[in-house]
């Protein structure tokens, strides 16, 4: 088993934070960490029927932009490629929901750091 490092445990207290939060306003979970060579989507989740795909950032001080400023765009092409294929192996031809993309930037301490939840975010 591969030991996961600082940085990967702060992120994946930060992914937990973020889920408990979208969980409280109703989310449903389909699942995490969902990655490919194409990319990986940190957090998954069913709105009323639409699927939501998440990005969570999180980042200690705004100094250079802060978290939710920190996804490029080249980032967001790897996600929409990754989208793509979970949907295609999920549903294949039958109709696809409706889908969006929702960052969580947490900034500040990721325990109790302020939380923003951008809908629609790309």
């Amino acid at each position: 088993m591969q030991r996961r490092s600082p940085r990967q445990h702060l992120g994946d207290r930060a992914e937990q934070r973020a889920l408990d939060h979208l969980m409280a306003q109703g989310l449903r979970l389909i699942g995490r960490n969902l990655s490919s060579p194409l990319g990986e989507i940190d957090l998954l989740l069913e709105d009323r029927g639409q699927w939501v795909f998440v990005e969570v950032r999180q980042r200690s001080s705004t100094q250079f932009g802060g978290a939710a400023a920190s996804i490029s765009f080249s980032k967001q092409q790897r996600l929409r490629r990754q989208a793509l294929r979970i949907l295609q192996q999920h549903f294949g031809a039958r109709p696809w929901p409706a889908m969006r993309f929702d960052v969580i930037a947490i900034e500040g301490r990721v325990d109790d750091g302020r939380i923003d939840w951008i809908a629609n975010a790309f």
